[in-house]
């Protein structure tokens, strides 16, 4: 089962950083999350889906702790979210604790649908937003 979990990661990545995420990145109301390269210290900047609840972002990681994002903010949880065409500021927090599954349902449907698919070990992810 974990050879097929990887390959499977494999294929859905490689096809989102060359098909996918290169297109979502272009359309100005998508949602992206801007991280620190942990090893360049470059602004890496990743299509995702989530939803606003007050002042926290929420989203789920298909790949938990194996998502390059992820990664990121294990080395810098200082971020960017880019919701609705404007960025803001805001600390990420992993959350392991939280029912994955329970949280895609009270976000957008198609970006969970996909997430639920694909995914192979959930991690759920708030972002405290500064402004």
């Amino acid at each position: 089962m974990s050879g097929y979990r990887e390959a499977k990661q494999r294929i859905v990545t490689a096809f989102q950083r060359r098909v996918g995420n290169p297109i979502l990145m272009r359309m100005p109301g998508h949602t992206l999350l801007e991280t620190t390269g942990r090893r360049s210290g470059q602004p890496r900047r990743t299509p995702l889906g989530g939803r606003l609840v007050g002042r926290d972002f929420w989203l789920v990681s298909e790949y938990g702790e194996k998502s390059q994002y992820v990664r990121n903010i294990q080395a810098d949880p200082r971020v960017r979210v880019r919701i609705r065409g404007r960025w803001r500021a805001g600390i990420a927090h992993l959350m392991p604790e939280d029912d994955a599954k329970a949280r895609l349902r009270s976000l957008p449907a198609v970006n969970s649908a996909g997430v639920r698919l694909l995914g192979t070990n959930l991690l759920t992810v708030r972002v405290e937003l500064a402004d």
